[in-house]
């Protein structure tokens, strides 16, 4: 609490509080509650799909693999853990450097980009292979200027086990024109931008164009439409071309 809530309190309460003792043990009553209702009010999402052996990867790609090469009941002095894994397994940022040479490898990318306020939108109507129009997001165009981050809520991934076999995809225009209204970031709850048999890429290409970083992999099944606040740090991989992410989202 500040201190001039406090003072506000103390102001409007001393009359009919009483002595000094019993109004300093109600304003303490009242500041607990105000911020256990605070708490109350926060809403937090963990928007990041669980990295496990049954996780399903690209197809052809490596599959998430954890082990223990060292343990207490051993005889070893701690636990300790190995992995092996895609840079792309799971919930991840795309560098530039996945489809461009000349790209911006992970570590080089913005950290601002992963971090700030985001609307989702559900366009679950296009959990089927189809395209993601312009028409289905120029009416959140208005939150752009104060929340940069756009994150699409389609269904397409239901069951992180099974990788699909077809997910929907934004139409083409749609990259420069979020770029055009000062998009940082495009995150979806899918493992890719592009087609599953893409050849070219596009919409990486055209992402990367137009200056918006890209989050893949995302689980959004329990977010509701809205403005939120964004967390989804990559991890900082030398030359990386790309890295798993912990992404959370919260709003009171």
């Amino acid at each position: 609490m500040e201190a001039n809530d406090a003072e506000n309190l103390l102001v409007s309460n001393w009359q009919k509080v009483g002595p000094a003792p019993t109004l300093i043990a109600y304003l303490i009553a009242r500041i607990q509650s105000r911020a256990k209702n605070n708490h109350r009010r926060m809403e937090l999402y963990d928007v990041t799909r669980q990295l496990a052996p049954d996780l399903a990867p690209w197809p052809g790609d490596v599959n998430f693999d954890y082990r223990l090469v060292a343990r207490l009941s051993a005889g070893s002095s701690v636990n300790l853990g190995r992995i092996t894994t895609s840079v792309h397994s799971g919930t991840h940022a795309d560098a530039y450097f996945h489809f461009d040479d000349r790209g911006l490898t992970i570590e080089q990318m913005e950290l601002e980009c992963f971090l700030g306020p985001a609307m989702v939108l559900d366009v679950t109507q296009r959990k089927a292979a189809g395209e993601i129009s312009l028409g289905e997001l120029e009416w959140a165009a208005e939150h752009f200027s104060t929340a940069p981050r756009l994150l699409l809520k389609t269904g397409g991934w239901p069951d992180s086990t099974k990788f699909p076999e077809s997910i929907p995809t934004i139409a083409d225009g749609v990259a420069q024109w979020l770029g055009g209204r000062g998009v940082k970031l495009l995150g979806l709850d899918l493992p890719s931008v592009d087609a599953i048999d893409s050849k070219d890429l596009k919409n990486h290409h055209a992402l990367a164009s137009a200056g918006i970083a890209i989050l893949e992999g995302l689980d959004l099944s329990a977010v509701v439409p809205g403005v939120y606040s964004l967390a989804a740090l990559p991890l900082k991989i030398s030359g990386g071309d790309g890295a798993p992410a912990r992404a959370v989202l919260w709003r009171k």
